[in-house]
């Protein structure tokens, strides 16, 4: 489930930007010429490949939590729109003449282990799981994004985009706060939680794969120094507060 009703880390780029230059100014024809740059975007994709399919999978079990016929076809529409983002990733893989499940097969068991830790006790933890927890993944990826070449970049970013869970999550979260602001409370420990977590589980995917690591600290691309990291993280911190505002919870 991806968010991009409040701004996002990309959005929060400062003004003073560089230019993209090197791979980010390539096409894939051009920048998959050099063989690391290849192996960190086809693990890139396989990460988010199997993100995409562990979403559809999870938005199905909420699904089962949601109190209404309604919101029970709201997941629905999500969960579709989630797969149809997968088979994306899935058939780009293919199309670099990458295979698809060993691409994602290395992320499998800490992207299950991150669910299997946030899992939501309710409906409410589920939807905040999704706009907060998700978003936290999706504005790291967008700033990775900003590396890459043309044709994958433009890719990322419109599998990242939103499925139209932000106004629902949020519509639901400040009806049930306003009902019982005690919810809020419990909430916002939930949302720490998911902002830990899902920082941690970014760091171990990148940690874990050395191509993918490489690039993003400059061996092939424009990685990011020591001094961008911070300020990436400050963004992603930003938005991260900026999405609880939405919510009607504390950061």
């Amino acid at each position: 489930m991806r968010v991009m009703e409040t701004p996002n880390a990309a959005d929060s780029t400062p003004d003073d930007a560089p230019e993209n230059t090197g791979i980010a100014a390539q096409d894939w024809a051009q920048a998959s010429a050099e063989p690391q740059y290849r192996a960190a975007v086809i693990d890139l994709l396989g990460a988010l490949a199997y993100g995409e399919l562990a979403a559809f999978e999870r938005l199905a079990e909420d699904a089962k939590l949601a109190p209404t016929i309604d919101d029970k076809a709201e997941l629905a529409k999500m969960a579709s729109a989630e797969f149809h983002h997968f088979e994306r990733l899935r058939n780009r893989i293919s199309a670099i003449e990458a295979e698809p499940n060993e691409a994602m097969e290395p992320f499998a068991a800490a992207l299950d282990e991150f669910h299997r830790q946030t899992a939501p006790s309710d409906w409410l933890e589920g939807l905040v799981k999704a706009y907060v927890g998700d978003s936290i993944a999706s504005d790291f990826y967008r700033e990775v994004a900003t590396r890459l070449d043309t044709d994958t970049r433009d890719l990322v970013l419109q599998v990242l985009d939103d499925t139209g869970h932000a106004s629902f999550a949020v519509e639901k979260v400040r009806a049930a706060i306003k009902a019982d602001p005690r919810v809020g409370g419990r909430l916002a420990l939930w949302a720490r939680r998911l902002m830990g977590e899902a920082l941690s589980q970014a760091q171990r995917v990148v940690a874990d794969r050395d191509a993918l690591s490489t690039m993003l600290v400059g061996g092939v691309a424009d990685g990011f120094d020591l001094a961008e990291v911070g300020r990436m993280f400050s963004r992603i911190t930003e938005a991260h507060t900026k999405r609880m505002a939405a919510l009607g919870l504390s950061a």
